[in-house]
Protein backbone atom coordinates (compact mmCIF):
# COMPACT_ATOMS: atom_id res chain seq x y z
CA UNK A 1 0.00 0.00 0.00
CA UNK A 2 1.00 3.44 -0.88
CA UNK A 3 0.26 6.79 0.57
CA UNK A 4 -0.79 9.82 -1.31
CA UNK A 5 -2.73 13.03 -2.58
CA UNK A 6 -4.61 12.56 -5.84
CA UNK A 7 -3.28 13.82 -8.97
CA UNK A 8 -4.32 17.08 -10.34
CA UNK A 9 -6.82 16.90 -13.33
CA UNK A 10 -5.35 17.66 -16.55
CA UNK A 11 -5.75 21.18 -18.49
CA UNK A 12 -7.75 19.40 -21.54
CA UNK A 13 -10.50 18.05 -19.20
CA UNK A 14 -11.33 21.73 -18.17
CA UNK A 15 -13.05 22.67 -21.32
CA UNK A 16 -15.02 19.72 -21.43
CA UNK A 17 -18.53 19.85 -21.27
CA UNK A 18 -20.69 21.64 -18.61
CA UNK A 19 -21.53 18.30 -16.35
CA UNK A 20 -17.70 18.06 -16.52
CA UNK A 21 -17.23 21.45 -14.67
CA UNK A 22 -18.83 19.99 -11.46
CA UNK A 23 -17.17 17.24 -11.93
CA UNK A 24 -13.63 19.38 -11.88
CA UNK A 25 -14.52 21.21 -8.41
CA UNK A 26 -15.42 17.80 -6.55
CA UNK A 27 -12.06 16.54 -7.98
CA UNK A 28 -10.09 19.43 -6.71
CA UNK A 29 -12.13 19.19 -3.12
CA UNK A 30 -11.28 16.00 -2.72
CA UNK A 31 -7.70 16.21 -4.03
CA UNK A 32 -6.68 16.78 0.15
CA UNK A 33 -8.02 13.68 1.06
CA UNK A 34 -5.26 10.72 2.53
CA UNK A 35 -6.26 7.78 -0.23
CA UNK A 36 -5.25 4.36 0.21
CA UNK A 37 -5.18 2.22 -2.92
CA UNK A 38 -3.56 -0.80 -3.96
CA UNK A 39 -0.59 -0.47 -6.74
CA UNK A 40 -1.68 -3.93 -8.20
CA UNK A 41 -5.26 -2.47 -8.62
CA UNK A 42 -3.73 0.64 -10.36
CA UNK A 43 -2.35 -1.46 -12.66
CA UNK A 44 -5.07 -3.24 -13.95
CA UNK A 45 -6.84 -0.42 -14.10
CA UNK A 46 -4.39 0.94 -16.99
CA UNK A 47 -4.99 -0.23 -19.76
CA UNK A 48 -2.54 -2.55 -22.30
CA UNK A 49 -1.97 -2.17 -25.47
CA UNK A 50 0.59 -2.55 -28.29
CA UNK A 51 1.47 -0.74 -31.25
CA UNK A 52 0.03 -3.56 -33.61
CA UNK A 53 -3.46 -3.55 -32.01
CA UNK A 54 -3.24 0.64 -32.71
CA UNK A 55 -2.46 -0.09 -36.50
CA UNK A 56 -5.35 -2.65 -36.62
CA UNK A 57 -8.24 -0.46 -34.05
CA UNK A 58 -7.63 2.93 -34.29
CA UNK A 59 -11.03 3.05 -32.07
CA UNK A 60 -9.14 1.51 -28.84
CA UNK A 61 -6.26 4.22 -29.69
CA UNK A 62 -8.17 6.86 -29.37
CA UNK A 63 -10.12 5.62 -26.62
CA UNK A 64 -7.20 5.42 -23.98
CA UNK A 65 -5.42 8.42 -24.96
CA UNK A 66 -8.52 10.51 -24.29
CA UNK A 67 -9.80 9.12 -21.43
CA UNK A 68 -14.15 9.47 -20.47
CA UNK A 69 -15.16 11.55 -17.86
CA UNK A 70 -17.17 8.78 -16.10
CA UNK A 71 -14.10 6.36 -15.21
CA UNK A 72 -12.51 9.33 -13.62
CA UNK A 73 -15.90 9.87 -11.95
CA UNK A 74 -15.97 6.12 -10.72
CA UNK A 75 -12.38 5.71 -9.15
CA UNK A 76 -13.37 9.21 -7.23
CA UNK A 77 -16.43 7.65 -5.65
CA UNK A 78 -14.99 4.59 -5.19
CA UNK A 79 -12.36 6.45 -3.33
CA UNK A 80 -14.67 8.34 -1.04
CA UNK A 81 -16.72 5.61 -0.10
CA UNK A 82 -13.46 3.80 0.72
CA UNK A 83 -12.70 6.56 3.33
CA UNK A 84 -15.93 7.12 4.67
CA UNK A 85 -16.24 2.92 5.64
CA UNK A 86 -12.96 3.71 7.03
CA UNK A 87 -13.59 6.34 9.30
CA UNK A 88 -17.48 4.41 10.10
CA UNK A 89 -15.46 1.35 11.13
CA UNK A 90 -12.87 3.56 13.31
CA UNK A 91 -15.92 5.67 14.87
CA UNK A 92 -17.77 2.09 15.67
CA UNK A 93 -14.22 0.42 17.16
CA UNK A 94 -13.53 3.52 19.67
CA UNK A 95 -16.87 3.79 20.67
CA UNK A 96 -16.93 0.28 21.67
CA UNK A 97 -14.23 0.36 23.19
CA UNK A 98 -15.08 2.89 25.69
CA UNK A 99 -18.57 1.27 26.60
CA UNK A 100 -16.82 -2.18 27.61
CA UNK A 101 -16.61 -3.46 30.89
CA UNK A 102 -14.49 -5.74 31.69
CA UNK A 103 -15.93 -8.75 33.59
CA UNK A 104 -12.96 -9.08 36.25
CA UNK A 105 -12.14 -5.88 38.15
CA UNK A 106 -8.58 -5.07 38.69
CA UNK A 107 -7.45 -6.85 42.24
CA UNK A 108 -6.77 -3.61 44.98
CA UNK A 109 -4.49 -4.24 47.53
CA UNK A 110 -5.79 -3.89 51.09
CA UNK A 111 -3.95 -1.55 53.07
CA UNK A 112 -1.75 -2.34 55.96
CA UNK A 113 -3.47 -2.50 59.16
CA UNK A 114 -1.83 0.57 61.45
CA UNK A 115 -0.59 -0.56 64.82
CA UNK A 116 -2.60 0.65 67.67
CA UNK A 117 -2.31 3.97 68.79
CA UNK A 118 -2.19 4.54 72.93
CA UNK A 119 -2.12 7.71 74.38
CA UNK A 120 0.28 8.73 76.62
CA UNK A 121 0.44 7.52 80.07
CA UNK A 122 1.96 10.80 81.92
CA UNK A 123 3.17 14.32 80.79
CA UNK A 124 2.83 13.38 77.03
CA UNK A 125 5.57 9.88 77.94
CA UNK A 126 4.96 6.22 77.61
CA UNK A 127 1.53 4.38 76.66
CA UNK A 128 -2.20 3.73 78.63
CA UNK A 129 -2.54 0.42 78.35
CA UNK A 130 -5.32 -0.07 80.57
CA UNK A 131 -6.74 2.82 82.85
CA UNK A 132 -7.40 1.33 86.52
CA UNK A 133 -10.45 2.06 88.20
CA UNK A 134 -8.97 3.95 90.80
CA UNK A 135 -5.50 5.25 92.41
CA UNK A 136 -3.84 2.52 94.00
CA UNK A 137 -1.07 2.01 96.78
CA UNK A 138 1.35 0.49 94.76
CA UNK A 139 3.36 0.28 92.04
CA UNK A 140 5.16 -2.64 89.83
CA UNK A 141 7.85 -1.93 87.91
CA UNK A 142 8.25 -4.56 85.86
CA UNK A 143 11.78 -4.10 83.57
CA UNK A 144 12.36 -6.22 80.00
CA UNK A 145 15.97 -6.94 79.22
CA UNK A 146 17.02 -7.23 75.24
CA UNK A 147 16.48 -11.10 75.28
CA UNK A 148 12.89 -11.05 76.64
CA UNK A 149 10.32 -12.30 74.08
CA UNK A 150 6.74 -11.71 73.51
CA UNK A 151 6.18 -15.68 75.15
CA UNK A 152 7.70 -14.40 78.34
CA UNK A 153 5.80 -11.18 78.49
CA UNK A 154 2.44 -12.85 77.74
CA UNK A 155 2.77 -15.19 80.63
CA UNK A 156 4.39 -12.43 83.18
CA UNK A 157 1.20 -10.41 82.80
CA UNK A 158 -1.25 -13.15 82.77
CA UNK A 159 -0.19 -14.81 86.02
CA UNK A 160 0.26 -10.84 87.21
CA UNK A 161 -3.60 -10.77 86.19
CA UNK A 162 -4.51 -13.99 87.83
CA UNK A 163 -2.76 -13.02 91.46
CA UNK A 164 -5.00 -11.02 92.68
CA UNK A 165 -1.85 -8.48 93.25
CA UNK A 166 -3.22 -5.92 90.04
CA UNK A 167 -6.26 -5.81 92.50
CA UNK A 168 -4.36 -3.41 94.75
CA UNK A 169 -1.14 -1.95 92.66
CA UNK A 170 -0.78 -0.34 89.22
CA UNK A 171 1.86 -2.14 86.98
CA UNK A 172 4.67 -0.20 84.39
CA UNK A 173 6.62 -1.64 82.50
CA UNK A 174 10.32 -0.14 81.22
CA UNK A 175 11.04 -1.50 77.80
CA UNK A 176 14.80 -1.50 76.38
CA UNK A 177 13.15 0.02 72.86
CA UNK A 178 9.45 0.17 71.20
CA UNK A 179 7.64 -3.03 70.23
CA UNK A 180 4.86 -3.06 68.46
CA UNK A 181 4.64 -6.97 69.17
CA UNK A 182 4.98 -6.12 72.87
CA UNK A 183 1.81 -3.76 72.62
CA UNK A 184 -0.38 -6.69 70.97
CA UNK A 185 0.79 -8.80 73.71
CA UNK A 186 -0.11 -6.44 76.45
CA UNK A 187 -3.20 -5.53 74.42
CA UNK A 188 -4.39 -9.31 74.61
CA UNK A 189 -4.12 -9.85 78.23
CA UNK A 190 -6.23 -6.98 79.07
CA UNK A 191 -8.98 -8.56 77.13
CA UNK A 192 -8.30 -11.73 78.51
CA UNK A 193 -8.53 -10.40 81.76
CA UNK A 194 -11.87 -9.07 80.80
CA UNK A 195 -13.32 -12.02 79.56
CA UNK A 196 -12.10 -13.56 82.83
CA UNK A 197 -13.73 -11.30 84.81
CA UNK A 198 -16.85 -11.08 83.06
CA UNK A 199 -16.83 -15.22 82.92
CA UNK A 200 -16.18 -15.72 87.02
CA UNK A 201 -18.93 -12.56 87.33
CA UNK A 202 -21.54 -14.51 85.75
CA UNK A 203 -20.93 -17.68 87.62
CA UNK A 204 -20.77 -16.00 91.19
CA UNK A 205 -23.87 -14.30 90.15
CA UNK A 206 -25.50 -17.60 89.20
CA UNK A 207 -23.59 -19.25 92.31
CA UNK A 208 -22.37 -22.20 90.60
CA UNK A 209 -19.32 -23.86 91.68
CA UNK A 210 -15.90 -24.28 89.46
CA UNK A 211 -12.60 -26.22 90.50
CA UNK A 212 -10.43 -23.17 89.13
CA UNK A 213 -7.83 -21.13 91.20
CA UNK A 214 -9.17 -17.95 90.21
CA UNK A 215 -11.19 -15.80 92.74
CA UNK A 216 -12.51 -12.80 92.03
CA UNK A 217 -13.87 -11.88 95.06
CA UNK A 218 -10.16 -10.08 95.44
CA UNK A 219 -10.83 -7.64 92.78
CA UNK A 220 -14.18 -6.38 94.24
CA UNK A 221 -14.31 -3.30 96.73
CA UNK A 222 -17.64 -1.16 98.16
CA UNK A 223 -18.54 2.22 96.31
CA UNK A 224 -17.51 4.01 98.93
CA UNK A 225 -14.01 2.58 99.23
CA UNK A 226 -13.39 3.56 95.54
CA UNK A 227 -15.16 7.03 95.55
CA UNK A 228 -12.25 7.19 98.72
CA UNK A 229 -9.26 6.04 96.41
CA UNK A 230 -9.92 8.87 94.26
CA UNK A 231 -8.78 8.87 90.09
CA UNK A 232 -5.48 7.41 88.56
CA UNK A 233 -2.70 9.20 88.20
CA UNK A 234 -1.96 7.77 84.54
CA UNK A 235 -3.99 9.57 81.29
CA UNK A 236 -6.32 11.59 81.30
CA UNK A 237 -9.52 11.52 83.65
CA UNK A 238 -11.94 12.01 80.39
CA UNK A 239 -10.64 8.99 78.85
CA UNK A 240 -13.24 6.79 78.41
CA UNK A 241 -12.50 3.82 80.65
CA UNK A 242 -13.30 0.29 79.11
CA UNK A 243 -14.52 -1.27 82.29
CA UNK A 244 -16.38 -4.81 82.64
CA UNK A 245 -20.39 -4.84 82.79
CA UNK A 246 -22.77 -6.63 84.68
CA UNK A 247 -20.12 -8.24 87.06
CA UNK A 248 -20.86 -6.51 90.68
CA UNK A 249 -24.29 -5.09 91.76
CA UNK A 250 -24.98 -1.55 92.65
CA UNK A 251 -22.79 -2.05 96.14
CA UNK A 252 -20.07 -3.43 94.90
CA UNK A 253 -17.46 -2.74 92.25
CA UNK A 254 -14.67 -3.78 90.49
CA UNK A 255 -10.70 -2.92 91.84
CA UNK A 256 -7.77 -3.56 89.06
CA UNK A 257 -4.75 -0.83 88.39
CA UNK A 258 -3.41 0.53 85.41
CA UNK A 259 -1.02 -0.86 83.27
CA UNK A 260 1.54 1.57 81.15
CA UNK A 261 4.84 1.50 79.67
CA UNK A 262 7.52 3.50 78.84
CA UNK A 263 10.47 3.36 77.04
CA UNK A 264 14.10 3.35 78.49
CA UNK A 265 14.76 6.59 76.36
CA UNK A 266 11.94 8.37 77.82
CA UNK A 267 12.99 8.37 81.46
CA UNK A 268 16.66 8.41 81.02
CA UNK A 269 16.93 10.35 77.99
CA UNK A 270 20.54 11.29 78.40
CA UNK A 271 21.72 7.77 78.56
CA UNK A 272 23.37 8.96 81.59
CA UNK A 273 25.71 5.77 81.75
CA UNK A 274 26.86 5.92 78.68
CA UNK A 275 30.35 8.35 79.20
CA UNK A 276 31.29 5.23 81.46
CA UNK A 277 31.09 2.54 78.90
CA UNK A 278 32.93 1.95 75.66
CA UNK A 279 29.94 0.98 73.15
CA UNK A 280 26.71 0.02 74.88
CA UNK A 281 24.74 0.24 78.15
CA UNK A 282 23.08 -3.43 78.45
CA UNK A 283 19.52 -2.65 79.88
CA UNK A 284 19.60 -4.21 83.39
CA UNK A 285 22.20 -1.51 84.39
CA UNK A 286 20.68 0.93 82.56
CA UNK A 287 17.31 0.43 84.23
CA UNK A 288 19.39 1.93 87.13
CA UNK A 289 19.13 5.03 86.03
CA UNK A 290 15.49 5.35 85.00
CA UNK A 291 14.46 4.59 88.63
CA UNK A 292 15.51 8.17 90.02
CA UNK A 293 13.47 10.02 87.69
CA UNK A 294 10.54 7.58 87.90
CA UNK A 295 10.83 7.25 91.73
CA UNK A 296 11.00 10.75 92.19
CA UNK A 297 7.92 11.49 90.18
CA UNK A 298 5.45 9.07 91.78
CA UNK A 299 6.59 9.11 95.01
CA UNK A 300 3.70 11.27 96.36
CA UNK A 301 1.17 8.54 94.78
CA UNK A 302 2.35 4.89 95.88
CA UNK A 303 3.51 3.90 99.01
CA UNK A 304 5.21 0.28 97.96
CA UNK A 305 7.43 0.03 95.35
CA UNK A 306 8.29 -3.75 93.94
CA UNK A 307 10.87 -3.51 90.87
CA UNK A 308 11.21 -7.38 89.24
CA UNK A 309 12.49 -8.65 86.19
CA UNK A 310 9.69 -10.16 83.19
CA UNK A 311 12.72 -12.85 81.70
CA UNK A 312 13.38 -14.33 85.61
CA UNK A 313 10.52 -14.05 87.69
CA UNK A 314 6.52 -14.82 87.82
CA UNK A 315 4.22 -13.25 90.03
CA UNK A 316 1.63 -15.63 91.45
CA UNK A 317 0.59 -14.22 94.89
CA UNK A 318 0.78 -11.01 96.78
CA UNK A 319 4.11 -10.30 97.79
CA UNK A 320 3.01 -6.81 98.89
CA UNK A 321 0.90 -8.14 102.06
CA UNK A 322 4.02 -8.58 104.33
CA UNK A 323 4.55 -4.63 103.91
CA UNK A 324 1.34 -3.52 105.86
CA UNK A 325 3.41 -3.44 108.89
CA UNK A 326 6.52 -2.30 107.81
CA UNK A 327 8.05 1.63 107.52
CA UNK A 328 8.67 3.29 104.28
CA UNK A 329 12.30 2.48 104.78
CA UNK A 330 11.54 -1.17 104.56
CA UNK A 331 13.18 -2.67 101.13
CA UNK A 332 12.50 -6.57 101.47
CA UNK A 333 15.42 -8.87 99.37
CA UNK A 334 15.23 -12.41 98.40
CA UNK A 335 18.27 -14.57 97.80
CA UNK A 336 19.09 -17.56 95.18
CA UNK A 337 20.18 -21.12 95.71
CA UNK A 338 23.73 -21.38 96.16
CA UNK A 339 25.28 -23.43 93.54
CA UNK A 340 27.56 -25.07 96.13
CA UNK A 341 26.13 -27.23 98.73
CA UNK A 342 26.31 -26.20 102.19
CA UNK A 343 27.37 -23.30 101.69
CA UNK A 344 26.25 -20.25 104.16
CA UNK A 345 26.85 -17.48 101.71
CA UNK A 346 23.76 -16.02 100.44
CA UNK A 347 23.41 -14.39 97.05
CA UNK A 348 20.77 -11.56 97.00
CA UNK A 349 18.23 -11.51 93.70
CA UNK A 350 18.84 -8.34 91.96
CA UNK A 351 15.65 -9.19 89.94
CA UNK A 352 13.07 -8.67 92.60
CA UNK A 353 13.14 -6.22 94.91
CA UNK A 354 9.98 -4.72 97.01
CA UNK A 355 9.13 -2.36 100.27
CA UNK A 356 8.63 1.21 100.75
CA UNK A 357 8.55 3.93 98.24
CA UNK A 358 11.57 6.01 100.30
CA UNK A 359 13.12 2.90 100.96
CA UNK A 360 13.42 1.51 97.36
CA UNK A 361 14.18 5.22 96.06
CA UNK A 362 16.82 5.39 98.50
CA UNK A 363 18.34 1.48 97.21
CA UNK A 364 17.75 2.80 93.75
CA UNK A 365 20.18 6.26 94.13
CA UNK A 366 22.85 4.23 95.63
CA UNK A 367 23.06 1.76 93.58
CA UNK A 368 23.40 3.94 90.42
CA UNK A 369 26.57 5.51 92.69
CA UNK A 370 27.74 1.92 92.98
CA UNK A 371 27.51 1.27 89.15
CA UNK A 372 29.31 4.47 88.61
CA UNK A 373 32.02 3.87 90.98
CA UNK A 374 32.63 -0.10 89.75
CA UNK A 375 32.83 0.69 86.30
CA UNK A 376 35.85 3.62 87.25
CA UNK A 377 37.86 0.52 88.95
CA UNK A 378 37.75 -1.72 86.57
CA UNK A 379 39.86 -1.50 83.29
CA UNK A 380 37.31 -3.77 81.30
CA UNK A 381 34.49 -1.56 81.88
CA UNK A 382 32.47 -3.69 79.68
CA UNK A 383 32.89 -6.93 82.16
CA UNK A 384 31.20 -5.05 85.24
CA UNK A 385 28.41 -7.72 86.60
CA UNK A 386 25.01 -6.35 87.53
CA UNK A 387 24.19 -9.50 90.50
CA UNK A 388 28.26 -8.81 91.96
CA UNK A 389 27.33 -4.79 92.15
CA UNK A 390 23.78 -5.44 93.75
CA UNK A 391 25.71 -8.03 96.14
CA UNK A 392 28.36 -5.63 97.30
CA UNK A 393 25.88 -3.20 97.95
CA UNK A 394 23.64 -5.66 100.02
CA UNK A 395 26.55 -6.36 102.23
CA UNK A 396 27.87 -2.83 102.98
CA UNK A 397 25.69 -2.18 105.93
CA UNK A 398 27.14 1.44 106.08
CA UNK A 399 26.20 2.89 102.72
CA UNK A 400 22.64 1.56 103.43
CA UNK A 401 21.87 2.87 106.48
CA UNK A 402 19.36 4.93 105.86
CA UNK A 403 17.83 1.89 104.47
CA UNK A 404 15.90 -0.87 106.60
CA UNK A 405 17.35 -3.62 104.71
CA UNK A 406 15.88 -7.17 104.83
CA UNK A 407 17.41 -10.00 103.43
CA UNK A 408 15.00 -12.97 103.09
CA UNK A 409 16.00 -16.21 104.37
CA UNK A 410 14.29 -18.44 102.13
CA UNK A 411 15.87 -18.70 98.87
CA UNK A 412 13.04 -17.60 95.72
CA UNK A 413 11.52 -20.95 94.29
CA UNK A 414 11.98 -22.13 91.32
CA UNK A 415 10.08 -24.08 88.58
CA UNK A 416 11.15 -26.98 89.41
CA UNK A 417 9.70 -26.29 92.80
CA UNK A 418 6.36 -25.40 91.39
CA UNK A 419 6.18 -28.79 89.22
CA UNK A 420 6.42 -30.95 92.55
CA UNK A 421 3.74 -29.37 94.01
CA UNK A 422 1.38 -29.82 91.25
CA UNK A 423 2.31 -33.33 91.00
CA UNK A 424 1.36 -33.90 95.25
CA UNK A 425 -1.24 -32.14 94.77
CA UNK A 426 -2.51 -34.27 92.10
CA UNK A 427 -1.48 -37.35 93.65
CA UNK A 428 -3.84 -36.12 96.84
CA UNK A 429 -7.62 -36.05 97.36
CA UNK A 430 -7.25 -32.20 97.81
CA UNK A 431 -8.89 -30.52 94.26
CA UNK A 432 -7.89 -27.13 94.29
CA UNK A 433 -4.21 -25.53 93.84
CA UNK A 434 -3.07 -23.38 96.42
CA UNK A 435 -0.13 -20.73 95.60
CA UNK A 436 0.18 -18.87 98.95
CA UNK A 437 2.97 -20.62 99.07
CA UNK A 438 4.97 -19.42 96.01
CA UNK A 439 4.44 -15.07 95.69
CA UNK A 440 7.05 -15.35 93.26
CA UNK A 441 9.14 -18.12 91.83
CA UNK A 442 12.28 -18.51 89.17
CA UNK A 443 12.12 -19.42 85.66
CA UNK A 444 16.00 -20.70 86.37
CA UNK A 445 17.47 -22.78 84.20
CA UNK A 446 15.17 -26.22 84.33
CA UNK A 447 14.09 -27.71 80.99
CA UNK A 448 10.85 -27.73 82.10
CA UNK A 449 8.34 -26.20 79.65
CA UNK A 450 5.85 -23.30 80.90
CA UNK A 451 3.56 -23.27 78.88
CA UNK A 452 3.18 -27.30 79.61
CA UNK A 453 3.10 -26.41 83.34
CA UNK A 454 0.46 -23.69 83.11
CA UNK A 455 -1.59 -24.77 80.35
CA UNK A 456 -2.90 -27.60 83.09
CA UNK A 457 -2.98 -24.52 85.58
CA UNK A 458 -4.75 -21.88 83.24
CA UNK A 459 -7.29 -24.09 82.07
CA UNK A 460 -8.10 -26.26 84.89
CA UNK A 461 -11.82 -24.94 84.11
CA UNK A 462 -14.06 -24.37 81.33
CA UNK A 463 -14.26 -20.57 82.38
CA UNK A 464 -10.64 -20.77 81.80
CA UNK A 465 -10.57 -21.66 78.51
CA UNK A 466 -13.47 -19.37 77.56
CA UNK A 467 -11.27 -16.66 78.74
CA UNK A 468 -8.10 -17.42 77.01
CA UNK A 469 -8.87 -18.84 73.78
CA UNK A 470 -5.50 -18.31 72.50
CA UNK A 471 -2.81 -20.52 73.82
CA UNK A 472 0.90 -20.74 72.91
CA UNK A 473 2.14 -23.85 72.23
Amino acid sequence: MTMGFTSKIKPNQINSSSSGGSTHNNSWAMGFLFVFFSEENEEKRKPSFSLSNLSSSPSVYSFFRYPSNSSHILSRAQSTVSICAMLIFTTLLLFTLSTFEPSAKPRMLKPRAKPEVFPHALQGMGALYRRGTRAMDALIVAHAVESATEFELMYFLRMLHRSGVSSKSDVLFVFPRKLSSFDKVIADENDSFSRLMSCYGDKKKNSTSSSSSFDITQFVISSRKERESGQPIWGRSSNKIKEVENVTDESIRLSYGSVVGFDVGELDPENSLFGFFSDYVPMVLRRWACYPMLLGRVRRNYKHIMLVDVKEHLLLGDSLSQLRTRTPQTVIITTLPSKKRNSEKKIANSGFVLGGTRGVRQLANTMLGEIVRGVMQHKKRNLVSEPMMFNQLVNNEYILKNVDLIVSGESTHDLSSLTSLMNSNSKSSSSSFSFSKFPIIRRGNSNLDVSYVFKKYLCSSPLDSIAYIVIVN
